[in-house]
């Protein structure tokens, strides 16, 4: 994986800089395995703008991806690494013994033509392999992962991210997560063996406003820009920022806690992500 800085011939490519797209194998989705993705441009049923700064942007078809990892115990060889419009992740186009395709999230160094499983039994801890928690070596990074037994994979799906099994105690493991917060998780969930791909998202640079409306984003207004009416941090003289940063709701950021002190989950949590 790559990324391309390309020559400053107009003031939009100045400062983009682009993915290489070196691991996709192809353009052409597998047709099957492809839903229609409607649009409602941030309106409700009656027309009404309910989500602010969200419209337009380029059609996409949306790729049906096989989180769960259910197939147990049937190979799958890797037919092709794409790119998916709806996340951040490349994908991988897989087909097993029995005939059938399916997608599933790719992993760094996954190859066209190797062969991943998933398993209830403990295997070999391959990249792109799926098994319980339970089966996998402490030290191991793992990537998407499931809060609940056979929900499918919640966590760590994003290009580049990846959690470490820490340790196994009694009926759980205990997991470091991408934000830094360290949890317990059921051992009977199943995680995938390896990094998520395309982990030079992060240093994609868009150059300019259009491609940001190119991927369905509106402009958004500054809330000391706003008046009053609008936003608490609204109105004033001049550039005036007084008061506390806050949302539109009144409810204060930078550091206010919002989450409830008697939440079920707490009890699971060791150790809160990093602020």
């Amino acid at each position: 994986m790559s990324v391309r800085k390309l020559k400053p011939i107009t003031p939009g490519q100045r400062f983009r800089v682009v993915n290489g797209f070196d691991a996709i194998t192809t353009d052409k989705p597998e047709k099957s395995l492809l839903a229609p993705n409607k649009r409602s441009g941030g309106r409700n049923n009656s027309g009404r703008m309910t989500m602010r700064y969200v419209g337009g942007g380029h059609k996409k078809r949306y790729r049906i991806i096989d989180f769960n990892r259910d197939k147990f115990g049937v190979e799958a060889t890797v037919k092709t690494i794409e790119y998916d419009p709806n996340r951040t992740a490349f994908i991988a186009l897989v087909e097993y013994t029995d005939g059938e395709k399916r997608y599933v999230i790719a992993q760094a160094g996954l190859q066209v033509g190797q062969t991943i499983v998933s398993s209830n039994e403990a295997i070999t801890p391959d990249v792109g392999n799926a098994m319980p928690l339970a089966n996998i070596p402490l030290g191991t990074t793992i990537c998407c992962i499931e809060l609940r037994p056979g929900q499918g994979a919640v966590m760590a799906r994003s290009a580049g991210s990846f959690a470490q099994l820490m340790a196994k105690e009694g009926k759980y493991a205990t997991v470091k997560l991408p934000s830094g917060e360290t949890r317990l998780i059921l051992l009977t969930c199943i995680a995938t063996i390896g990094v998520v791909s395309n982990s030079d998202h992060q240093l994609l640079v868009s150059g300019k406003a259009g491609r940001s409306r190119w991927l369905g984003r509106r402009p958004r207004t500054n809330a000391v820009r706003m008046n009053p009416v609008d936003h608490p941090m609204g109105g004033g003289e001049g550039r005036s920022s007084g008061g506390h940063p806050r949302s539109r709701n009144g409810i204060p950021a930078k550091g206010y806690k919002t989450r409830s002190k008697t939440k079920a989950s707490n009890k699971y949590i060791l150790e809160r992500r990093k602020k």
